[in-house]
């Protein structure tokens, strides 16, 4: 059975790595650093480290078991381009990647630099079931659209989660899926609708597909998902 995911905007998650270490401003509140200490507590064996960087080998093939096709978030609970995950065992989730070709696969990096070395190196010819995305949480970190922008990929995408300020315009060329939304927990940051709308506008105008997954709250669901009126749940290819 597939490890179902709660985020809107896939349908499982896989994680070859978990853990990780803050990097900007949108790791703040992390929500993987939260729930890895629960599952710590809780005596889950995968993460008996808790939050230290992890690699878990005896997850690797886990996607070529479920065989209905799925877009599969790739590393919910870490970064697959943190530093100190060598190529070595990044290329072999990327194979299993290659193999299970009935998935779409996300992979979301805060570190697209590492993403572009790495893909440069082995994948200049990208594989066609696998989404490359950077996460933008505001407008210092805006830069990393232009490091996405040279990777390889047949789908590149944004996060802009948790979005904690106005991001103004925005380059969206060679950007392909744009997903929005905002901070979850005690403390959560606001979200300010006239950010998500300039955003928004910028896709439609740009035809972009745009996702909004929520406002935020004190958990995740608490504040909707509706803007406007009505769901935004655009993807990049059908879904």
């Amino acid at each position: 059975m597939a490890n179902k995911s709660p985020i809107e905007w896939t349908n499982a998650t896989w994680n070859p790595t978990t853990g990780c270490t803050k990097i900007s401003a949108g790791c703040a509140n992390c929500y993987a650093e939260r729930l890895s200490n629960r599952l710590y507590h809780m005596g889950t064996e995968k993460y008996r480290n808790n939050f230290k960087l992890t690699l878990h080998p005896d997850a690797l093939e886990i996607p070529l078991k479920w065989k209905e096709p799925k877009k599969i978030f790739v590393n919910s609970m870490s970064d697959l381009f943190h530093k100190d995950i060598p190529f070595s065992f990044t290329k072999k989730i990327f194979d299993v990647m290659e193999k299970a070709s009935w998935h779409n696969f996300q992979v979301l990096t805060k570190r697209p630099e590492i993403m572009l070395e790495f893909t440069k190196q082995y994948y200049p010819n990208p594989l066609p079931n696998v989404w490359l995305g950077t996460t933008v949480e505001s407008s210092p970190w805006k830069y990393r659209i232009d490091v996405l922008r040279k990777v390889p990929a047949v789908v590149r995408f944004l996060s802009l989660e948790p979005l904690i300020g106005p991001l103004g315009k925005l380059n969206l060329k060679g950007i392909h899926w744009v997903i929005v939304g905002g901070e979850s927990g005690y403390r959560r940051r606001p979200i300010e609708q006239e950010w998500v709308r300039e955003i928004r506008d910028q896709c439609i105008e740009k035809k972009v597909p745009f996702f909004f997954k929520q406002w935020g709250g004190v958990v995740a669901k608490s504040g909707g998902r509706r803007l406007d009126r009505r769901h935004w749940n655009q993807y990049p290819v059908d879904n």
